[in-house]
């Protein structure tokens, strides 16, 4: 994703995220990697002592992974501030 796009896809959720929810609230994050345990825990330490509760599914063939992690965030910035560290510092990170 360009810089641009980023920029309106981010700018978007935290329209969409202000009106849809009093803050701090839940927030369930969906990320889908290559079945790999060293991206898979690198993407779960990302999350590390914050309360997250963190679940993980195989795909059927089992080549990739999705990455389900839910945990109370003060604010949307604070939710897309997380999103753009995982794909900053996981490789093929597919965010949902």
């Amino acid at each position: 994703m360009s810089a641009s796009n980023a920029e309106k896809f981010y700018n978007k959720l935290r329209e969409q995220l202000t009106q849809t929810a009093s803050w701090p609230s839940e927030y369930l994050y969906k990320f889908i990697v290559k079945t790999d345990t060293d991206k898979i825990s690198k993407l779960e330490g990302l999350f590390n002592n914050s309360g997250a509760v963190i679940t993980t599914t195989q795909s059927k063939n089992g080549k990739y992974t999705s990455v389900s992690i839910n945990l109370v965030m003060k604010d949307p910035d604070a939710v897309i501030d997380k999103y753009i560290e995982v794909t900053d510092n996981v490789d093929g990170v597919i965010s949902l």
